[in-house]
């Protein structure tokens, strides 16, 4: 798993422009004009990958492979899976508990609005990855019951990756003999989640949710900004793991 992790960091942004970089400047020594153009290339590529406009390069081909749930879609589906995207650890205004992220909280919220749409059970799923004490299916039950009043029927608290969310999920489904069902994450993550969970036996109904690419563009969405290098590593990170 650090292996993993530490080979994924290398090639996800912005280390994997800023190494390039780097081996540009050690390369001007030798060949000032291929090193010069591989630096100033990779610092032009940061900058507008660092734009939420330069990061639809990236989001908009992954969210086309997914669009928006339709209602006659639903037909059959015996089950919600809600798909766990991180936690705020130790949240002080929640007396230190750990609690949903705000990626976490846009699934939980249309997870929620389609229970109460269709009346369908909802399974949770996310581990501890990162070692703590309660897995995240557990924190977003607790969301799901307090903040949004919509029952958890399952939670699959294991999974420390999507393949593990998917095979573990598919496995407390099919002793529950279920196996159509609705799948909530984020679009740009929905293209790999859904083949995943096909691949582990289930018949997936797309839900996907947070669509970068339907946002409108101003002018702050073509300067460099923290939120375009988060959209842009994350759509990036998708593609790596659809290669992988």
């Amino acid at each position: 798993m650090i292996v993993t992790k530490v080979l994924s960091t290398l090639l996800l942004l912005p280390t994997n422009l800023i190494l390039t970089c780097i081996t540009g400047l050690l390369l001007r020594r030798a060949y000032p004009r291929t090193g010069m153009a591989i630096s100033m290339s990779s610092l032009l590529l940061l900058a507008i990958l660092s734009t939420k406009a330069g990061a639809l390069l990236l989001v908009m081909p992954m969210e086309q492979r997914s669009p928006p749930l339709a209602v006659s879609e639903v037909d059959g589906a015996q089950a919600i899976v809600i798909l766990g995207g991180g936690r705020q650890a130790n949240a002080p205004e929640y007396g230190g508990d750990d609690s949903p992220n705000y990626w976490t909280l846009a699934r939980l919220r249309y997870g929620a609005k389609l229970q109460r749409q269709t009346g369908l059970p909802i399974l949770v799923s996310g581990g501890t990855p990162d070692g703590s004490r309660i897995s995240e299916a557990a924190i977003m039950e607790n969301s799901l019951r307090d903040d949004f009043a919509t029952p958890v029927r399952w939670l699959e608290g294991a999974s420390d990756d999507t393949k593990q969310n998917a095979s573990f999920s598919a496995e407390i489904l099919r002793q529950a003999r279920i196996r159509k069902i609705i799948l909530v994450t984020d679009a740009v993550h929905m293209h790999r989640a859904r083949l995943l969970f096909a691949q582990a036996g289930l018949t997936v109904i797309s839900a996907p949710t947070v669509f970068f690419s339907r946002e409108r563009l101003t002018l702050l969405s073509f300067l460099p900004s923290g939120e375009g290098l988060r959209r842009s590593e994350y759509a990036l990170h998708e593609w790596v793991g659809l290669f992988w």
